[in-house]
């Protein structure tokens, strides 16, 4: 299985919103407007293998005193479970450390989310502390998020 990253093409934007949309992928990604492109900052298209999985999105805090880079990752179910997330959050770290200089990166996870968790801890992430009712849900409920931060030397 190869799995790549790419800058995100305006054609894949529709595939972009039917993943957001599928059941299992939208209680954890959050109210799905029609346009979605301003939900994303810097997206990625992870490819396996040429076809689109997901979306790697980076984003960077610019501050000089607070400077760090920090992803979100959405698979289309098919691709979860398959180490895809894994290989993906790798080749996006390595993008934020070495090609735009950052010492520290985080991911914000829901708290509850222990499958997307364990996918990241096990390229280095640290659980670092609890958002409470960080998030709201597609319902109105708030719910807690994890903030989990990966230093440079931490990458696995």
């Amino acid at each position: 299985m190869n799995v790549e990253l790419r800058p995100l093409a305006e054609d894949d934007w529709p595939a972009v919103t039917e993943i957001l949309r599928d059941p299992t992928v939208a209680p954890w990604w959050g109210v799905t407007r029609d346009d979605i492109r301003e939900d994303f900052e810097d997206p990625h298209a992870v490819v396996v293998d040429g076809e689109l999985a997901g979306v790697v999105d980076l984003w960077e805090e610019p501050e000089p005193g607070y400077r760090h880079g920090g992803l979100d990752i959405v698979l289309a179910e098919r691709f979860q479970d398959r180490g895809v997330g894994r290989e993906a959050l790798r080749l996006a770290a390595r993008i934020l450390f070495e090609e735009r200089g950052h010492h520290r990166i985080t991911i914000d996870p829901a708290a509850h989310n222990e499958r997307a968790i364990r996918c990241y801890e096990a390229v280095g992430f640290t659980r670092v502390g609890v958002m409470r009712r960080y998030e709201q849900a597609a319902d109105g409920t708030w719910h807690d998020g994890l903030l989990m931060d990966l230093l440079r030397d931490e990458l696995r």
